[in-house]
């Protein structure tokens, strides 16, 4: 009897560590290849997203398909890959982008940016970028709190290449209160 219940607790800790493996295999690639939770650091984004806000970050996408104009995207930043920066999508690859005194051209177009920050105590942002086509293969983004944010309008962030992009938010989760879908805004009245 005493094989019998040694048996017992010997394939009970083998259906345990089992169990704890796939959780872990499982829980490692759904945060590699789905979703990525993601706390905003900073106020660069505001009013859109504020500091210590959690955001869903689907991965998935853009396994399949490239960033789109609109899309609020984490990013490694180019200089240091170690750190995640938060950005939305302003242009993409071969559109020609360019500002004047703060107000953002895309292909000729002024862009209607609903979601920039506009009561900043330190007045209107009046940021120049001349006219360039953003490369193939990369996007130019850009801050919703322009005149607190370090993105593609300065060199040590530039032009983002894809590859360094991890993924698109998707949601805002914490604080409970302000748990929402985060829609792309590209700004062309659509």
């Amino acid at each position: 009897m005493s094989s019998k219940k040694e048996t017992s607790w010997q394939d009970s800790a083998s259906d345990w560590l089992v169990s704890i493996i796939v959780a872990v295999a499982l829980a490692f690639c759904i945060r590699t290849f789905l979703v990525e939770p993601y706390m905003v650091e900073g106020s660069s984004m505001y009013p859109t997203l504020v500091n210590h806000e959690r955001l869903i970050v689907d991965k998935l996408s853009y396994f399949v398909t490239d960033p789109k104009r609109g899309e609020i995207v984490v990013f490694r930043f180019p200089k240091d890959e170690s750190r995640d920066f938060i950005k939305r999508v302003i242009a993409v690859g071969g559109d020609t982008i360019e500002m004047r005194n703060g107000q953002v051209l895309v292909n000729g177009t002024a862009l209607k940016e609903n979601y920039i920050y506009k009561d900043d105590p330190k007045g209107r942002n009046i940021s120049n970028f001349r006219k360039t086509v953003v490369p193939e293969g990369t996007i130019f983004v850009l801050g919703d709190n322009r005149n607190n944010s370090e993105d593609s309008r300065f060199a040590d962030v530039g032009f983002v290449p894809h590859k360094l992009v991890k993924g698109r938010a998707l949601a805002a989760f914490w604080p409970l209160s302000q748990a929402r879908v985060i829609k792309a805004d590209a700004g062309m009245g659509q």
